[in-house]
């Protein structure tokens, strides 16, 4: 049996990514939350000290599926828990291990990239004293944080596999074109895509996405709804799409990712 770990992430669980040798630069400004907007969002930015927030299952058990998510923001600030901690809990019910980036921000999107490659490495390197499998590790990006997971897929230090849920900046403006700074290929990890149709500044995120990957010969599920816009995370709505993590786990467990 699973247990989910209820911890409180903000509480200090968190794990450094970097210890002094931090590629690039960070911000001079103090890391701040964001005064409530009256929505439950949790807004953070000038982060200068990636880490990750783990979210590990708790128990007897054999090695766990690991996701680590990308919260979005338009690379300014961190919807840290309706698109972090939220989808971290939901992971554990499932019975994945997961943990939140925290990633820099703002406007540093090449720090960005390379603290999710170091959070994939660091995954493969800690798999045992996270009793995670490091054969079934994956990437889940909302919006910018979408951007980063794709970014991150087409790296070196890629994920077994990818969620993408409203993914931004992915497209030529004006075009249903893979933006020149995603470079996919075969070695692409399978993606799982999620997009609404009246998303209309980003919806041709995933077009353009899920063409590039069928072109390069990876698998690929990819849902588009109707309606819901942007920015919903896991929140319940009226719409269909709010159905996504019940698609996104049988995905998961018809690729084997989940068992």
């Amino acid at each position: 049996m699973f247990l989910a770990c209820a911890t409180a992430v903000l509480a200090g669980r968190g794990v450094p990514l970097w210890n002094g040798d931090m590629p690039g630069v960070g911000t001079d400004m103090p890391e701040e939350v964001l005064p409530d907007r009256g929505d439950g969002v949790t807004r953070l930015t000038n982060v200068s000290n990636p880490q990750l927030d783990l979210f590990l299952l708790e128990g007897e058990h054999e090695p766990a599926p690991f996701v680590i998510v990308c919260p979005g923001g338009g690379y300014s600030i961190l919807a840290y828990n309706k698109e972090g901690t939220e989808i971290a809990e939901w992971l554990n019910s499932i019975g994945i291990s997961g943990a939140v980036l925290k990633y820099r921000v703002p406007k540093n999107r090449e720090g960005a990239l390379e603290d999710a490659r170091k959070s994939i490495r660091m995954a493969r390197e800690f798999f045992k004293d996270w009793n995670i499998d490091p054969e079934r590790i994956g990437m889940l990006g909302f919006s910018a944080g979408g951007h980063l997971t794709a970014a991150c897929s087409t790296s070196a230090d890629r994920p077994d596999f990818s969620v993408l849920i409203y993914p931004a900046y992915l497209f030529k403006s004006g075009d249903i074109e893979l933006s020149d700074d995603i470079l996919v290929n075969s070695a692409t990890p399978p993606a799982f895509l999620v997009q609404t149709k009246d998303d209309k500044k980003y919806y041709r995120s995933t077009l353009a996405y899920l063409v590039a990957l069928d072109a390069a010969g990876v698998e690929v599920e990819a849902h588009l709804f109707a309606k819901g816009g942007h920015g919903y995370g896991m929140r319940p709505s009226d719409h269909p799409v709010s159905q996504w993590p019940r698609l996104c786990e049988a995905w998961m467990r018809e690729m084997k990712f989940l068992k």
